[in-house]
């Protein structure tokens, strides 16, 4: 099993949140709200258009293109030897490359729905859209289908990702500071035989890992499908 966060796709150029250079480093945004607080619900429901200019501006790199790590992650599916990617992240990068089976625990950029109809549309259809997207059926509010803060992540995804998590042997953890719950916390689910993790910096988690890797992690995950060749 691999469990992957922003980490994953800095080596495509798209920012992470928590590192020095990290979106969160921003000390406040418009308005003088954090990047936090212009991701939350209450912002997306009461500045809608301010939410959409910092999302579209900071959030979407349509032109990104998987890295290392997405492409080997994909290549191990395809080999029998991965199960599945849980992943944080909504730039359907892993998709992109390949992968099958791909859990994502904070939705995707890719999926919008009317919040009165629940017409799913594009991300194309928002990124077109001047001001906030509309629905051309109802004329409802369209929302991206992600998780933003005070919202709950869905369940279905989450207990399909502990069921994945409780049978592996191998559980790889990378690009992610291990910080965030409820999603940090699947890693108590983890019972098999080796745990690596594979980050720039050091986590909550680093003692009780097998192995810990300091390093890229496209590089990495590349390196270990050349060597088992």
């Amino acid at each position: 099993m691999f469990f992957g966060g922003a980490g994953v796709s800095t080596e495509s150029n798209i920012p992470d949140f928590r590192s020095a250079n990290g979106l969160y480093s921003e000390r406040t945004g418009k308005r003088g709200f954090s990047p936090e607080e212009m991701l939350s619900h209450t912002f997306f429901m009461n500045y809608t258009e301010d939410f959409y200019d910092y999302y579209k501006s900071k959030l979407i790199y349509k032109e990104a293109k998987p890295n290392d790590a997405h492409l080997t992650l994909a290549k191990l599916e395809e080999m029998g030897k991965l199960k599945a990617v849980i992943t944080q992240n909504i730039d359907g990068l892993h998709q992109k490359a390949g992968s099958k089976e791909v859990l994502e625990l904070h939705g995707s950029a890719y999926r919008n729905y009317c919040l009165q109809c629940n017409k799913f549309f594009t991300l194309d259809y928002v990124l077109e859209s001047e001001g906030v997207p509309k629905c051309d059926s109802c004329g409802g509010i369209v929302k991206p289908d992600i998780v933003l803060y005070e919202e709950s992540l869905d369940m279905e995804v989450m207990n399909k990702s502990i069921r994945y998590i409780k049978n592996a042997e191998v559980l790889i953890i990378a690009g992610t500071s291990l910080t965030v719950y409820p999603a940090a916390g699947l890693l108590r689910y983890f019972s098999g035989k080796h745990l690596v993790l594979i980050n720039k910096t050091s986590t909550p988690y680093d003692e009780v890992a097998n192995l810990v890797i300091n390093e890229n992690i496209g590089e990495t995950l590349k390196a270990c499908l050349r060597d088992k060749r």
